[in-house]
């Protein structure tokens, strides 16, 4: 039986495994630390869908306030089913437990952003009530 459950620092492996296929090299020792600092800012949960302790999949989340909006934007910040768990309502799960979150900490809306070579992602996300609003933009910061 699928759970979804807040992540804890000892899923790390696996959730490196999940960034993996989102094409993120993420060690294990890096996912345990980001898994860490992100849980004690508490502005950042990160949920994992469990079946017999195995991780299928994982949704991150950041609450952020806006100067335009009155209300808390959630913003989805990592979305991801292991390849061999698609098809079978684990993102959707997900993305169920990601808008609940969201509700309870008060957000106004739930947003995400998408690489545009994603275009099952993009159907997916459409498929659950999104809408695409906006085009993206970031510039890399030199050291």
């Amino acid at each position: 039986m699928i759970c979804i459950r807040p992540a804890k620092p000892e899923d790390a492996a696996a959730v490196a495994l999940l960034l993996q296929e989102l094409g993120y090299a993420v060690d294990a020792d890096a996912a345990a630390e980001r898994l860490r600092r992100l849980q004690a800012n508490g502005c950042d949960p990160v949920y994992v869908a469990v079946d017999n302790e195995r991780l299928l999949g994982l949704v991150a989340l950041h609450w952020a306030p806006m100067l335009h909006l009155e209300k808390l934007a959630a913003r989805i910040t990592a979305l991801v089913v292991s390849a061999e768990a698609r098809r079978r309502k684990v993102g959707q799960r997900l993305i169920g437990h990601a808008l609940a979150a969201a509700r309870q900490a008060g957000c106004g809306r739930v947003e995400l952003t998408s690489a545009n070579d994603r275009a099952e992602a993009h159907a997916f996300y459409r498929a659950q009530g999104f809408e695409q609003s906006s085009l993206r933009f970031h510039r890399l910061l030199g050291s």
